[in-house]
């Protein structure tokens, strides 16, 4: 690298956790970052799950160079045993770290193509001494173009919801019932929100984390004044197993174990029931406007009011169509990545660190980094991403020995990493055993959604 291109600086895509902890590991390093965010304020993508609690606590939501940042300012790291909501993280730290930053955060500038200077994808010579240039866009339209020595992608996965269709693509007429479906966890102390579930029949599709949160908030609507006769219908494309409800107690993340033992106790409650094996295929519309969600195998189910689809999160690849990216096929992570996450491995123990060397590309200092890393595979940790940043920045600085060491213990899941055997309910409950084994009897849909106990 030239030294006229070292003097430039290191664009980092996304003011949410990741991004701005690669920031502060950058200036840690004396390298001068350069934040392009999309939305109008730090942490736009967290500020629409603001009402979601983490399950992971104050002490693993804080990067260390962020914190030292932020320390001459009077900044204060909130009690570390205790979890924030997401507009916490916000208020609280991730807005802080921004405003240190200055000038080196842009908002309203999303980030439409970046490239080599000089060099689309298929040209080889002098591609690795040339700077990346990035397009970007402010929110009235108008473009913009820099240089940067290096391309760090944080821009997460958030605006790119996967489908309700079994298939990865939308179901037939899920698009045209727009209006009754919805992709987020519902934030049920909103007024209209709330309206829209009290006393409706809602079928919640996915198995991870915001589906038990999804389930969890539904319950207790049901248990409310205003929500008699609420009533979820929790589709799942596998069947039951062990890890159905993730690690319980023995989730080294309290927090995570409990959100799946709060859905177990919404489907015994008999707030919730449950279709297993159920690959949507198509949704139909009601003369009276409810849903009718049909399986691949055909089956239909019974009409429901509305639908939260809940089946994770896809990276939008579309500004990086220039760059040699080295992708999984399957899960679209950095090629080195994807055996360490991939959920169709049975695995009971967790990812490991990983940083600079497991995220390289084809192109010389492009990484993608925090979620967007992850591709399509769920269950990512703030602090992970954290350890990336700190690898990456390292490396950019020429510590190499900084760069592979390993600076972070993950907790345990105390949950089987993999999925069972796909579209095989009976091995999955096999696979149930060893370290995951499964939980106490567990009933599904054992009664029809009682009414109101009071109280929220």
């Amino acid at each position: 690298m030239s030294e006229t291109t070292t003097e430039l600086p290191v664009v980092v895509i996304g003011a949410g956790p990741a991004g701005l902890a690669a920031a502060a590991h950058l200036l840690d390093r004396d390298i001068t970052p350069l934040v392009l965010e999309a939305g109008p304020l730090a942490g736009a993508a967290v500020r629409e799950w603001a009402h979601v609690r983490l399950f992971s606590r104050w002490g693993e939501l804080v990067d260390p160079a962020a914190e030292k940042l932020l320390a001459p300012t009077g900044w204060t790291k909130p009690a570390e045993d205790t979890y924030p909501s997401g507009g916490d993280w916000v208020t609280l730290y991730l807005q802080p770290l921004a405003d240190v930053l200055g000038e080196q955060v842009r908002y309203g500038a999303r980030v439409t193509g970046i490239s080599r200077t000089g060099r689309d994808r298929i040209v080889d010579a002098d591609r690795d001494t040339q700077p990346f240039v990035v397009h970007y866009e402010n929110a009235d339209g108008h473009e913009h173009r820099l240089f940067a020595r290096a391309v760090i992608d944080a821009s997460g996965t958030w605006s790119t919801p996967s489908p309700a269709g079994g298939s990865g693509l939308a179901a037939l007429g899920e698009k045209a019932a727009a209006d009754h479906i919805a992709y987020r966890v519902p934030d049920l102390m909103d007024p209209a929100v709330r309206a829209r579930y009290a006393g409706k029949r809602t079928a919640v599709i996915g198995s991870g984390a915001s589906a038990f949160t999804a389930l969890a908030y539904l319950a207790d609507l049901a248990k409310s004044e205003d929500g008699q006769r609420t009533h979820a219908t929790w589709i799942l494309r596998r069947g039951i197993s062990g890890s159905t409800f993730g690690g319980g107690e023995a989730d080294q993340l309290p927090a995570r174990g409990a959100l799946g033992l709060a859905a177990k106790a919404a489907v015994d409650g008999g707030y919730a029931d449950a279709v297993t094996g159920f690959r949507t295929d198509t949704v139909e519309r009601t003369e009276d406007g409810q849903v009718i969600l049909i399986g691949e195998d055909g089956r239909r189910l019974d009409p429901v009011d509305e639908v939260i689809v809940l089946t994770g999160f896809r990276p939008d690849l579309t500004f990086l169509d220039e760059l040699r990216l080295g992708l999984d096929e399957r899960l679209q992570a950095p090629t080195a990545l994807a055996p360490l996450i991939d959920p169709n491995q049975h695995s009971c123990g967790t990812v490991y660190p990983h940083g600079v060397n497991e995220l390289s590309h084809p192109e010389k200092d492009a990484y993608l980094v925090g979620m967007k890393s992850y591709g399509r595979a769920p269950t990512f940790l703030a602090m992970t991403g954290y350890e990336q940043v700190r690898s990456i920045a390292a490396h950019l600085a020429g510590d190499q020995e900084a760069a592979e060491r390993v600076e972070l213990t993950l907790p345990e899941t105390g949950v089987c990493g993999g999925a069972g055997l796909f579209d095989e309910p009976a091995a999955a409950e096999e696979n149930g055993g060893g370290c995951c084994a499964a939980p106490a009897t567990l009933t599904i849909g054992a009664a029809p959604a009682p009414a109101s106990s009071g109280g929220c």
